[in-house]
């Protein structure tokens, strides 16, 4: 009989020892399992001890020494246990209770070790007895006090207690409560009253309910996350243990028929190895099969994390949408983890809404708990938030979270934890009831991490597409208004064209009259007149002659928009055309103390020009350069024949053109700024429509200036295109206005 205690005892042992160091290996920084593998520790010693103290074939003085040990790691074991169920419940307030009260417990717990509880040992039959010293009593009270109130912690809490907490703290109490009348009972009530120390050992044999406890709370409610090591270590042992029965019943069998038949052993010898080497390849099958059953059984939502990633990250890859990507990503996490939902909650930006997606059946949250969460879950350490293990501290966001059926939180921000996150992914429970192991928070870290990027990716494509699609209908707009600007505009522009085409032919008939008339006049048609009258009607011719450059110009402009602007291009002999020009600008040169030359060469090509037009060129480059050169300066109008082309410059040292506005020269009504100031009257028109004869003939510009030394006007054209076919008419020049002899340089 005491072998057979002696095997019972060794087996809860093994049970308790082997589940404590898995405990702590699993995860020894967390404070529960240190003080899960203290307590299995203390039980252990316990057993052995009593065993030993009850051992006969051992002297006095080891039962009594294992009697200390007995009584001591009993109370440690029970002062543990205490604490272990106040850490398993996470009641804060019994933990500071427990905090003030160790050191007296402690000191109460080490009178085991003194003849004050334990005075010695005496022989009854087949078992000593314990004699109790003085202390005993106290020893009694307070171990069956630190029993009641461990009890009475547990039945409290499991009230307040939900899901799989509640159900842990349940498995706790029911084994406890099993177990703890009968161990008291047998290990210490009846003894000392009856001195029958025999049920000592039938009292330890109550331990068995512990360890049973313990082991349904492991596989069952997911204690310690140790679940899938329990159950891989049964697969293990029971197809051992199969096999191991299977191996011997046959090999009996096998022994036993030879023997009766033959006396030839090496039959049985070989009929042994087939058996082996049968059993050897049976075995794979055996745990394949034994792993399918305990699946079912305790493991039910099992899945390999590496496929999850792997599939996952496929997921994340296939769309830069974020809609869909949610709504894949949400679906792939819900049948990996196999939850009864999963959704995202993305928050707004400044360019899109708050979004809430997910698979079917996620909870309608309220806009009072969506903001008591984004305003508690910022200050919280933690990435994955699971609810169950949420502390005391942060009760108003756990009854919340449970009371929306949130399993567990992934916050969605990128490196550092601090600060309002991008969104959350919102687990919801397990389909099976279990709580989220810790392969579920540690796939949950990973996938959120890869997850914050993506999601990130995808807001910034949206905010793209968004800005871009806002930009487009901005620039419909702004080109729709613009295009009926512009049609008004044009509108506008035609009517000033007509206008001035209308105004210009109507100027231009009495004009020219006028100026007829006094061109008559200063020939003595009308008869002689004074000095003083040739200089005042020469003036009013002059400028009547300005007047018609000017409506020219303008009519030019008007019939470039209308396409009847032509070049009528006649032999011209160019000398005589700018000596003209120049012979009715030279007492506009006189008037201003400006001295005009001309500097030509003896022999100049005749060539063919539109004669009228060119006529307003020179007369436009040199009337600009008397009227922007001060008094004393001096304007020369040069012809050069070259090789291959000709040029007629007109240099004057006046005020310039200032380098930042020579690039808007020849534009349409533009005048420099020193220009305007100079002279107010301008149109802007001459330059321009300077330009415009010169390039309709095949000509180039020139045009050089530095503000206040002076400009350079002219063009410059190609022989070969202006050369004289050889039916051309006679050179066509206009007679000119008598004035005073140019300066020949």
């Amino acid at each position: 009989m005491s072998d057979l205690y002696l095997i019972i005892d060794l087996l809860v042992v093994i049970a308790l020892l082997g589940l404590g160091l898995t405990v702590l290996i699993k995860n020894s920084a967390l404070e529960l399992n240190r003080i899960f593998s203290t307590f299995v520790t203390f039980v252990s010693i316990w057993i052995i001890a009593n065993y030993i103290s009850n051992d006969i074939r051992n002297s006095p003085h080891t039962s009594t020494l294992a009697s200390y040990f007995v009584f001591f790691f009993s109370y440690s074991s029970t002062l543990y246990l205490l604490r272990f169920s106040i850490s398993m419940a996470n009641d804060i307030r019994a933990r500071r209770v427990f905090t003030k009260a160790a050191i007296p417990l402690t000191l109460i717990g080490l009178t085991a070790f003194t003849p004050l509880v334990v005075q010695g040992v005496q022989l009854q039959g087949q078992v000593y007895a314990v004699e109790f010293g003085p202390l005993t009593p106290l020893y009694g009270a307070t171990l069956f006090g630190i029993i009641a109130t461990t009890l009475w912690l547990l039945r409290k809490n499991i009230r307040r207690a939900e899901g799989n907490q509640k159900s842990r703290l349940q498995v706790l109490y029911k084994s406890l409560y099993l177990t703890f009348p009968i161990l008291l009972m047998a290990q210490f009530i009846l003894p000392a009253f009856t001195g029958w120390f025999g049920l000592t050992n039938l009292g330890i044999l109550s331990m068995l309910i512990i360890v049973y406890g313990l082991y349904y709370g492991v596989i069952k409610h997911k204690l310690f996350d140790l679940r899938l090591i329990i159950v891989r270590a049964l697969v293990y042992v029971v197809t051992f243990g199969t096999i191991s029965i299977v191996y011997g019943a046959t090999s009996y069998l096998i022994t036993s028929y030879i023997s009766t038949r033959t006396s030839n052993a090496v039959l049985g010898s070989a009929l042994n190895v087939l058996l082996i080497i049968i059993i050897i390849n049976a075995y794979p099958v055996l745990r394949t099969r034994f792993n399918r059953i305990t699946n079912s059984l305790f493991y039910r939502d099992a899945y390999d994390s590496q496929t999850f990633i792997a599939g996952f990250n496929k997921v994340l890859v296939s769309t830069y949408d974020l809609n869909p990507l949610l709504k894949k990503s949400a679906e792939i996490i819900s049948q990996n983890l196999k939850l009864s939902y999963c959704a995202f909650g993305i928050r707004e930006t400044a360019s899109t809404p708050r979004r809430i997606t997910g698979t079917a059946g996620h909870p309608m949250f309220s806009e009072a708990d969506i903001n008591f969460v984004r305003s508690q879950t910022p200050y919280l350490k933690q990435k994955i938030i699971v609810t169950e293990t949420l502390e005391d501290k942060h009760h108003d966001l756990r009854k919340i979270l449970e009371a929306n059926n949130i399993a567990a939180l992934a916050r969605l921000t990128a490196g550092s934890s601090k600060g309002e996150a991008t969104g959350y992914l919102i687990i919801g429970p397990k389909k099976s009831g279990y709580a989220l192991s810790t392969q579920d928070t540690k796939v949950l870290e990973i996938i959120t991490n890869e997850l914050v990027i993506a999601i990130q990716n995808a807001l910034h494509t949206e905010e793209i597409e968004t800005f871009s699609q806002t930009l487009q209908e901005r620039v419909d707009t702004a080109t729709r208004k613009l295009r009926r600007t512009n049609e008004r505009l044009k509108e506008l522009d035609e009517s000033k064209d007509d206008f001035i085409s209308m105004a210009s032919h109507q100027l231009r008939t009495p004009l020219t009259s006028v100026k007829g008339y006094i061109s008559m006049v200063l020939e003595g048609d009308a008869g002689k007149i004074t000095p003083m009258e040739r200089e005042m009607l020469g003036q009013a011719f002059f400028s009547s002659q300005r007047m018609v450059y000017l409506i020219s110009d303008l009519l030019n402009v008007s019939r470039l928009k209308t396409g009847k602007f032509i070049i009528e291009a006649v032999k011209v002999d160019l000398v005589e055309l700018v000596k003209q020009e120049l012979h009715q600008l030279e007492e506009a040169a006189s008037s201003r103390s400006l001295s005009l030359s001309f500097d030509y060469p003896k022999d100049f090509p005749t060539l063919m020009f539109d004669e009228t037009k060119t006529r307003q060129v020179i007369m436009n480059f040199t009337d600009n350069a008397i009227y922007y050169t001060p008094a004393g300066g001096h304007i020369t109008v040069r012809l050069v024949n070259n090789p291959s082309t000709v040029e007629l410059r007109v240099e004057d040292n006046g005020i310039g053109v200032p380098k930042h506005e020579q690039h808007h020269m020849f534009t349409k009504f533009y005048r420099a700024g020193n220009a305007r100031q100079a002279r107010p009257d301008g149109t802007g028109l001459g330059l321009f429509m300077a330009k415009k004869v010169i390039v309709a003939q095949g000509g180039s510009v020139i045009f050089d200036s530095v503000e206040g030394k002076g400009s350079t006007f002219g063009f410059v054209f190609s022989k070969a295109k202006l050369a004289v076919p050889a039916e051309a008419t006679p050179p066509v020049v206009a007679k000119a206005v008598p004035a005073k002899q140019l300066t020949k340089v």
